[in-house]
C-alpha cells in the first residue's frame, strides 16, 4: 500500500469535517468491547488477521469523547518469507518461516469528535489517537544455536480515521475503519523500515455503566392542617390549607396555590432527554397542573411557545423549539383542551433569551432561556 498518500487522505478529512450541535448527552461511563480485521502493511511480511480489542470511555459533552483501549492481533508470516537458504551451510534454512510468531498488542487513547443530529439513529464520527504499540517478532538466528531468536520491542503508535455510531436502545454500536502508523524501527523482517501502516476495519459495542440520570421529582407538599381543607374564605375555589394568596377574588385566574395566575405560564421544568421530542415522567406531572387551570377557566386562551438556550445554531434551536413545542400542543389537547383555544405551537428558537448568555459552552447551558411557555392571549 502506499502509505504516505493514504496517510495525507486521512489527515484531509480530519482536516475539512465540519461541525454540528447537540445539546444533551449521556455522560455515564461505558466499556467499548469490539472486533475487527487487521489490513497489515505489506513490507512487515505478514499476513492480515483478525483483532480484538477492549476500550473504556466517557462522553466529555455532546460532541466529544475520550477512550482508553487495549488491543491484540496476531499474524504470521507470508510465504514469501519461506524460502531463502543460507548459501553456506547445505540445507540450512534462513529468514522467516510461516510457523514463526509474530504478535501484536498496546494501548492507545482515542478522541472522537461526533456529529450527532436529532431523529437520526446513526451518526456518524472522526477520531484522532496516540498510544503504545509492543511487538514480538520470532525470526531465524541461524547460526546461533538459540533460535530461533525473537525481538521484543515498544514503540510510539498514532492513529486516525472514522465511523457510525448508532443508538439501537441501551447498548450502542459502533463500525469504524482507521490507520495506524506503529513507528517501529528495529523490525527484523524488514529494518529499513522506520515505521509501519495498519488499516483497522472494525465493530465494536458501547456499553453504558450505571443508570441514567434522571431529573429529579420535587418533593411533596405537607399534608394540609386539619379542617382547613374544606374551608375557602375569599371563595377563590382553593381550600384555606392550600391558598397561599388568601386576599385573593373571585373571577380571577388563579393558580392551584391560590394567587393569581402570571400572564406567561413557565413550564421550564418541561425537559427531553437528548434528541428525542418526548415527554419524561417529570414534565407530564407539570403539564397536568396547566391542565386543571385551563379547564378551571374555560374562556382562557393561551400560545404555545417553545424556547431554547444559546448553544447551537440558529436553524436547529428552530426546529428543536418548535418540535417540543408541538409535543406539548399535543398532551393539552389529548388532554381536553379544546385546540380552539391555543395559538401555535410556535417556535422561537433561540431569539428571545430572557437571559443573554455568550453562544458558547459552557456559559450558553442556561435553563432559564430552554423553556417552555403558555402566554395568556
Amino acid at each position: 500500500m502506499n502509505k504516505k498518500l493514504l496517510c495525507a487522505a486521512l489527515l484531509s478529512g480530519l482536516a475539512v469535517a465540519q461541525t454540528a450541535s447537540a445539546q444533551d448527552y449521556d455522560d455515564r461511563w461505558y466499556l467499548t468491547p469490539g472486533v475487527g480485521f487487521n489490513v497489515q502493511d505489506n513490507q512487515r511480511g505478514t499476513n492480515n488477521a483478525p483483532f480484538v480489542a477492549l476500550g473504556f470511555g466517557k462522553n466529555l459533552s455532546s460532541t466529544w469523547s475520550l477512550d482508553a483501549q487495549l488491543n491484540y492481533q496476531k499474524p504470521t508470516f507470508g510465504n514469501n518469507r519461506n524460502n531463502l537458504r543460507n548459501p553456506n551451510v547445505a540445507g540450512a534454512v534462513s529468514g522467516f518461516a510461516q510457523d514463526q510468531n509474530w504478535s501484536q498488542y498496546g494501548i492507545s487513547l482515542d478522541v472522537r469528535r461526533h456529529f450527532r443530529a436529532e431523529g437520526r439513529n446513526w451518526n456518524p464520527y472522526i477520531l484522532a489517537g496516540i498510544g503504545y504499540q509492543r511487538s514480538e517478532e520470532e525470526f531465524d538466528a541461524y547460526p546461533n544455536p538459540v533460535s530461533p531468536g525473537e525481538r521484543k520491542d515498544a514503540n510510539l503508535a498514532t492513529k486516525i480515521g472514522g465511523g457510525l455510531e448508532g443508538d439501537l436502545g441501551p447498548v450502542r454500536t459502533r463500525l469504524e475503519l482507521a490507520y495506524r502508523m506503529d513507528f517501529d524501527d528495529t523490525s527484523v523482517a524488514n529494518p529499513d523500515e522506520s515505521w509501519f501502516g495498519d488499516v483497522l476495519a472494525s465493530v465494536g459495542f458501547v456499553i453504558p455503566l450505571g443508570q441514567e440520570a434522571v431529573a429529579e421529582v420535587p418533593d411533596a407538599p405537607p399534608p394540609p392542617a386539619p379542617n382547613c381543607a374544606d374551608k375557602d374564605s375569599d371563595g377563590d375555589g382553593v381550600n384555606d390549607c392550600n391558598d397561599k394568596c388568601p386576599n385573593s377574588q373571585a373571577g380571577e385566574a388563579i393558580g392551584p396555590d391560590g394567587c393569581k395566575v402570571a400572564i406567561a405560564i413557565d413550564l421550564k421544568g418541561v425537559n427531553f432527554d437528548f434528541d428525542k421530542a418526548t415527554l419524561r415522567p417529570d414534565a407530564v406531572a407539570i403539564l397536568n397542573e396547566a391542565v386543571e387551570i385551563l379547564k378551571r377557566y374555560p374562556d382562557l386562551k393561551v400560545e404555545v411557545a417553545g424556547h431554547t438556550d444559546l448553544c447551537g445554531n440558529d436553524g436547529y434551536n428552530q426546529s428543536l423549539s418548535q418540535r417540543r413545542s408541538q409535543t406539548v400542543y399535543d398532551y393539552l389537547t389529548s388532554n381536553g383542551i379544546d385546540s380552539s383555544r391555543l395559538a401555535g405551537p410556535n417556535g422561537y428558537g433561540e431569539s428571545r433569551p430572557l437571559v443573554q448568555t455568550e453562544q458558547t459552552s459552557p456559559a450558553c447551558r442556561n435553563e432559564t432561556n430552554r423553556r417552555t411557555e403558555l402566554n395568556v392571549q
